[in-house]
């Protein structure tokens, strides 16, 4: 089934004393893609700013802008309409054989590394083996999805922005960039390329055209069978037509929303919204 949703994305900042300039990176337009079709997004803000796009190493979006007269408040503000329809069933699925071979390591080299959010770890290293045992690769990207969520409880408050996979192994407790760190750090110590993906997900399966939902930011994974396969681990399902896909990275680090740095101000607030509203 195919979906038609709006999804405005706010983010408002106050400053307790003025910034006399700021530099600034959004990613918040999705992709287009075999899966996607974006048919209108716009990115402003309040004070109005000069904006450029481009599109970054990883090939996501960006929208950058900068603003060089004081002020004591930022508004940031995306709009988008995507068509939207599942995940289409691999055409191709590779042995262990073929995720070995030197071109395709080569060629995935920065999906299979190790890093801040994603590092090595040889406990979870035995169970990532564990799990790829007597599996094919297609196998084991569901099994350690299967493994995260099962291992991790939904908490929101128990990590936060900077937290690592191992973090929330640890806690046993996460939100959706933990489920997605942790799968990743499964699957590359399985030798499995694994990537992150950052995007929204409309609650509500039966949601009524018309209606407009609170949503929030999401995140799931990617794994290299012979093509990109999504998986959602924070809810134990393939990806859907209700999966709006915006960026990918190694991890949540190459994609967050917004990323900028000020001279000036003070201390700050943050607010953030998000609605989503089924069209079609």
């Amino acid at each position: 089934m195919t979906w038609r949703m709006r999804v405005v994305h706010e983010t408002g900042f106050g400053y307790d004393a003025p910034v006399t300039s700021s530099y600034n990176e959004a990613r918040l337009t999705p992709r287009s893609d075999s899966r996607q079709n974006v048919i209108l997004n716009r990115v402003e803000t309040v004070p109005a700013t000069r904006t450029y796009r481009y599109t970054d190493y990883w090939g996501t979006a960006v929208t950058a802008f900068d603003l060089h007269a004081p002020h004591t408040a930022l508004e940031v503000s995306a709009a988008s309409v995507v068509e939207t329809e599942p995940a289409h069933e691999p055409e191709e699925s590779l042995g262990w054989d073929d995720l070995e071979s030197e071109p395709i390591r080569d060629r995935f080299d920065e999906f299979l590394d190790f890093g801040t959010y994603v590092p090595r770890s040889r406990r979870l290293a035995r169970v990532g083996a564990r799990l790829a045992k007597d599996a094919t690769p297609a196998e084991t990207l569901l099994a350690a999805s299967q493994w995260v969520h099962e291992k991790l409880d939904y908490v929101p408050g128990t990590t936060g922005v900077h937290s690592s996979a191992l973090d929330a192994y640890e806690e046993s407790k996460g939100v959706c960039q933990d489920y997605a760190h942790l799968t990743l750090l499964l699957l590359r110590s399985a030798g499995i390329p694994a990537r992150y993906v950052s995007g929204y997900l409309h609650p509500k399966a039966g949601a009524a055209v018309g209606t407009t939902v609170a949503g929030q930011s999401h995140a799931w994974i990617e794994a290299w069978t012979g093509q990109w396969v999504g998986y959602d681990p924070t809810n134990d399902v393939a990806i859907t037509e209700r999966h709006v896909s915006v960026g990918v990275g190694r991890d949540y680090a190459d994609v967050p929303p917004l990323k900028g740095i000020i001279a000036g101000g003070g201390a700050s607030d943050l607010d953030v919204e998000v609605e989503i509203t089924r069209l079609a």
